[in-house]
């Protein structure tokens, strides 16, 4: 299902990633959300579309953000 805000995101996306980083999730995931309806445009047609969302939503915080070594997210350089 497609988030409406950031307040609506997973509790494990909430508590980890800075504001910023959530808007990127919650972008990236409505729109493979809805790129992914049809299990035919999924790499593995087992997984379900929510999976791919995911997926593809932490892809998209990943390219502009990294942990440091205390493990918390912040914004690449």
């Amino acid at each position: 299902m497609p988030y409406h805000n950031t307040k609506e995101l997973p509790e494990s996306v909430r508590h980890v990633l800075p504001l910023h980083a959530q808007e990127i999730y919650l972008s990236a995931f409505n729109n493979a959300y809805k790129e992914y309806e049809d299990k035919k445009q999924r790499r593995n047609e087992a997984e379900s579309q929510e999976e791919v969302a995911h997926k593809v939503a932490w892809s998209a915080v990943k390219q502009k953000y990294e942990k440091n070594p205390q493990g918390e997210w912040v914004e690449k350089n």
